[in-house]
C-alpha cells in the first residue's frame, strides 16, 4: 500500500521518470509472487505424483490434491489482461525440475509413512516421468482425461 501512496505522490508531483520506475518494481514484485505460487503448488503436485508412483497406489486425498495443485498452477500462471502466462512451457518445465527436490523430501516424509529416506524413495521413482506428468497435467487443456490416465489401484 505504501508503494501505491508513493506513486500517487510522484505523479502529483509530476516526477514521471520516478513514477515508471516505481511502476516496474511492483510488476516485478507482482510477477515474482506469482511464480512463488507456482513453485509451491509444483511441489504439491510432484509430491502427490512421487507418492503414487512409490506406493504404486492412490487416494481420494492424493487425486484431490493433483487436481486442485494442477487448477492453481493453471489459474496463477494465466495473465487475464495480457492475455498470455507468465511462464512460457520451457519455464514451467524449469520451475517443476527445481521443485522436484523439495517434493521429494517431503515424500520421504509421507510415503510409506516416512520409513524411507529420500533416496530410498528417489530410488523407487522414475524422475524425468513424474517431472514430464505433472507438465502433461498443467499444459494438457482438458485437465480431467489427463486425470483419469493417472494409475490407480
Amino acid at each position: 500500500m505504501e508503494e501505491l501512496m508513493l506513486l500517487k505522490d510522484l505523479l502529483k508531483a509530476g516526477k514521471i521518470p520516478d513514477a515508471l520506475e516505481l511502476i516496474e518494481e511492483l510488476e516485478e514484485m507482482s510477477k515474482s509472487d506469482k511464480l512463488n505460487k507456482i513453485f509451491s503448488y509444483g511441489i504439491i503436485l510432484l509430491l502427490h505424483l512421487i507418492k503414487q508412483e512409490a506406493e504404486n497406489r492412490t487416494t481420494k486425498s492424493w487425486d484431490v490434491s493433483i487436481r486442485n495443485a494442477v487448477k492453481q498452477i493453471q489459474r496463477v500462471n494465466q495473465r487475464h489482461k495480457a492475455k498470455g502466462t507468465y511462464l512460457n512451457e520451457e519455464e514451467l518445465l524449469d520451475t517443476l525440475k527445481d521443485a522436484f527436490d523439495s517434493a521429494l523430501d517431503r515424500a520421504s516424509l509421507e510415503a510409506f509413512e516416512g520409513i524411507y529416506e529420500r533416496e530410498d524413495i528417489a530410488a523407487m521413482i522414475d524422475q524425468s516421468k513424474i517431472i514430464n506428468q505433472a507438465f502433461e497435467l498443467i499444459t494438457n487443456s482438458n485437465q480431467q482425461d489427463a486425470l483419469n490416465g493417472v494409475e490407480k489401484s
